[in-house]
């Protein structure tokens, strides 16, 4: 039976957008009626869900770009809080 994590691309939500702020040096997820502060490398993982890649293959790329980091537990964790929020379709 296939995973269904495996095969979701996560993308933002029509009505949002990802934007960097380069007075704070952040990125920020511009919503409707709100703006949400990304901190660390959120935005890196938020600037991959663009409808094309895969869990998985989003997970593939960080690992490369971030040696050593806990990519592989915390990133699917993440996306999974973004798209309970309905911030990813």
């Amino acid at each position: 039976m296939p995973d269904p994590e495996n095969e979701w691309c996560p993308a933002l939500a029509p009505a949002l957008m990802l934007r960097h702020d380069s007075v704070r040096g952040t990125d920020l997820l511009v919503l409707p009626e709100r703006v949400v502060v990304l901190k660390g490398h959120a935005g890196a993982i938020v600037a991959l869900c663009d409808g094309t890649r895969t869990v998985p293959g989003i997970v593939g790329e960080l690992t490369e770009r971030f040696p050593g980091a806990p990519v592989a537990t915390a990133v699917p964790s993440f996306l999974d809080r973004l798209r309970q929020e309905g911030w990813l379709k």
